[in-house]
């Protein structure tokens, strides 16, 4: 039997390869997808997600969510992702339609439906799943587990200082939701830059997209090459050179395989008052707080394993 995964990201150049890769693995079944306004605004963000749920042939629903965060002005990244989320990626015109449900609704309904089967994959700010937590208290009861891309644990930030983007965009949203999760039956597993910036694309990595696109002609193998030209432009232009750092396909192949990084239970919260700190993700490594553990963090990350993985996942699933 596929598992079910529940998305809700802001795509984004390593949203839409971790979308590709779900869709790419015949044992993942995408129970829906919800766009959120992050490192684009969410129209550029929602016609991603159709245009690429259409050409990856993901039948499932595909709703609008937030597009702005629960108190702050939204912020956007479009240095980092280009105007359009993809970098210089043109995307054909979709004839996809868009389900009428809110994204938060679309949380509450998908894990009521199903409920104790479905994953919850984060891969942008948190705001829908805390609108849906609104709606649904039970929740983190009623999904199988939630992963999430976020954070940074005794780590630079790569937003403010000690920020990473996701939860800056939205740290009421994310301090919400690692409240409410604190008693579900399976914590969550966050990763964290300190685990997702150790998987870094580099020219060979990009070479085998390269020929991946060439030998298939599939249009997302295209749509990536050239969103990822872009981000190895951004990175090189950030002094880290011709490469790139690919957060949110880790997470999701650690969601449903398990494999590719250990996990370590901390107890997470997230700061909402700090003039230079304010969307950083603090732990209590020394237990100051008395509280329980309310995270599980990735950590002793096997990139090298993990690309050659996710390399192998796409050249199948594209060449199908």
């Amino acid at each position: 039997m596929s598992l079910p995964v529940l998305i809700d990201c802001d795509t984004g150049i390593d949203d839409a390869i971790a979308l590709t890769y779900l869709a790419a693995r015949a044992d993942v079944s995408i129970s829906g997808i919800v766009s959120t306004a992050g490192n684009v605004d969410l129209p550029t963000v929602h016609r991603n997600n159709l245009a690429l749920s259409e050409l990856l042939g993901i039948d499932a629903p595909v709703c609008r969510g937030a597009d702005q965060p629960l108190v702050q002005p939204l912020m956007t990244a479009d240095d980092t992702h280009g105007a359009s989320g993809l970098g210089d990626a043109v995307l054909p015109p979709t004839t996809r339609t868009e389900d009428p449900r809110a994204g938060a609704q679309l949380w509450v309904d998908t894990a009521r439906a199903h409920p104790g089967e479905v994953v919850g994959l984060v891969l942008g700010p948190h705001t829908n799943l805390a609108l849906a937590l609104e709606i649904e208290p039970e929740l983190p009861r009623l999904l199988r587990r939630l992963h999430i891309m976020g954070g940074a644990i005794n780590h630079r930030g790569n937003t403010g200082a000690t920020s990473e983007w996701n939860i800056a965009v939205d740290p009421e949203a994310a301090q919400r939701v690692l409240a409410a999760f604190t008693d579900a039956p399976t914590r969550p597993v966050m990763g964290a830059l300190e685990a997702t910036e150790t998987v870094r694309f580099t020219q060979e990595t990009l070479d085998r997209l390269i020929a991946l696109a060439a030998d298939t002609g599939h249009p997302v193998a295209t749509i990536l090459v050239d969103a990822l030209r872009f981000y190895f432009a951004f990175h090189e232009a950030d002094g880290f050179g011709w490469s790139a750092h690919v957060h949110d396909p880790l997470v999701a192949a650690h969601a449903v395989t398990g494999d590719f990084a250990a996990t370590r239970s901390l107890a997470v919260d997230v700061e909402l008052a700090g003039t230079l700190t304010r969307g950083q993700t603090v732990g209590d490594e020394l237990g100051r707080w008395g509280r329980q553990p309310n995270l599980e963090l990735l950590t002793d990350v096997r990139p090298e394993d993990f690309i050659e993985h996710l390399l192998g996942v796409l050249e199948q699933g594209l060449s199908a």
